[in-house]
């Protein structure tokens, strides 16, 4: 599968554009972040275009889509997909991976599996208010909801 628009804008409008490099929200420091959140051989001087940003987004994309197919082993539809893509894209393949959400969902318990996206709002030991936004249009776009 393919993250959809209403994937992607999802995950453009949690991450933001910035075309300077800056520091991990939860850490203060490294992985530096830069475009949509991407984090690939970003530096702490690291600066891009948009179009850049936008080449990062589809390779990162393509780099997640494949971990969600991966590690997922029960069918999908899109709105699901896309919530998954988003979510890993966000916490990473290993956390995903490990993840409760994961398990739950790969054991047929879909229900279940949904109420695990809100447990992941917090990075640094704090939750993070725009990380509560995330989950809940993760969860949303999971469920069908939006």
């Amino acid at each position: 599968m393919k993250t959809s628009a209403k994937g992607i804008a999802l995950i453009k409008s949690a991450e933001g554009l910035r075309l300077e490099a800056y520091p991990d929200p939860g850490t203060g420091g490294p992985p530096w972040t830069i475009g949509y959140g991407s984090t690939s051989g970003v530096t702490p001087d690291s600066v891009i275009t948009e179009a850049q940003a936008e080449r990062m987004l589809g390779d990162d994309l393509v780099r997640f889509e494949r971990a969600v197919e991966r590690q997922v082993i029960v069918p999908l539809d899109q709105g699901q997909f896309d919530a998954l893509v988003s979510f890993t894209y966000n916490v990473g393949e290993a956390s995903f991976a490990e993840s409760t959400l994961l398990h739950r969902l790969n054991a047929g318990d879909t229900a279940g599996a949904a109420e695990q996206f809100s447990r992941w709002v917090s990075a640094g030991g704090k939750v993070l208010p725009g990380l509560v936004k995330r989950r809940a249009a993760e969860r949303a776009l999971f469920l069908g909801i939006t």
